[in-house]
């Protein structure tokens, strides 16, 4: 592999506007030793542009680049989607909470970006059906509830997209948070435009969405795939053991989006229905949903982990 000078691919704009690249464009790059890494033990090799007089290596390119613990990355990644808090997570692995926070940032950006490469990938094959819905859950406080409006492929059950958005309280609890809080604006239409919006690309021409009878479903569904077939099922009765989620129906058609709710109360310490590990803010449930549709898609669907829970 022929390495290039980071000080011409990050400083010189120009290069970006070419549409054709010759040897010409790039400076001359020779290997100029190594150094030891001691987070993993591996020796990476050091490199000199003529040009620039300027050092680099090979894990300048990394996206770990100057992670000091990128050894507990892995290990981060898993028990974030094992149901296990920051502050516990720190504690087992001996490290300090903030490195926790940091390497929580890291992942979830990574794992978006590893998201929207694998939709790209699956447009060219075209999903044949579609199951969605809305979990609710709260930021900091009951009072302040949010909806994730969740999509999966009825097939292998992998998650192909999810929008958090704000939503006032109900029942008994709307005064409450009124009173406390003032008004809360209703922004699930919001996150159903841009739910469908991202799921118009991957999804086959003949293909068939589901969900449940939620009249506003359809005028938002409409809005993307005008043509597409749409499907309604009546809701049911919430089993035990699924925590509300799976039901207890001898044959649920929604089952690949009920039981993949089902695996997110499971293994999200902030969805679990008796906690005291509460979303603070929505960008931090956004992140932990995004690192675990990776784990989910890449570690449980792929290997068969999660046909019967996690």
């Amino acid at each position: 592999m022929q390495r290039r000078c980071p000080n011409l691919l990050q400083s010189h704009a120009y290069l970006s506007k070419k549409q054709d690249f010759s040897e010409s464009d790039f400076h001359p790059v020779i290997r100029k030793g190594s150094y030891y890494r001691a987070s993993d033990e591996r020796r990476i090799t050091r490199y000199f542009c003529k040009k620039c007089c300027l050092f680099f290596s090979s894990a300048t390119f990394d996206p770990r680049y100057k992670q000091k613990r990128r050894d507990v990355n892995r290990a981060i990644f898993e028990y974030l989607c094992s149901g296990v808090s920051q502050r516990r997570l720190a504690r087992n692995l001996r490290i300090n909470p903030k490195t926790v926070v940091r390497k929580f940032r890291y992942l979830a950006h990574h794992s978006r970006l590893k998201h929207e490469t694998w939709l790209k990938e699956q447009a060219a094959s075209s999903i044949e059906s579609i199951q969605f819905d809305d979990l609710e859950t709260s930021e900091h406080t009951k009072c302040k509830p949010l909806s994730v409006a969740l999509a999966v492929n009825k097939k292998t059950r992998e998650i192909l997209s999810f929008q958090v958005s704000k939503m006032p309280a109900k029942g008994h609890l709307a005064k409450v948070a009124i009173k406390k809080y003032g008004y809360r604006r209703d922004e699930r239409s919001k996150g159903w435009n841009q739910l469908f919006k991202e799921l118009s690309p991957i999804l086959s021409v003949n293909g068939l969405i589901e969900s449940d009878e939620n009249p506003h479903y359809q005028k938002y569904l409409r809005r993307h795939l005008p043509k597409i077939r749409y499907e309604t099922f009546k809701g049911a009765r919430g089993a035990i053991g699924g925590q509300g989620e799976l039901k207890k129906l001898r044959h649920d058609p929604l089952f690949s989006l009920n039981h993949t709710c089902a695996m997110l109360r499971a293994n999200l310490n902030r969805l679990f229905r008796r906690t005291w590990c509460t979303t603070k803010n929505v960008q931090g449930l956004v992140d932990h949903l995004s690192i675990y549709v990776m784990f989910h898609n890449q570690e449980l669907v792929l290997s068969g982990a999660g046909k019967g829970g996690s």
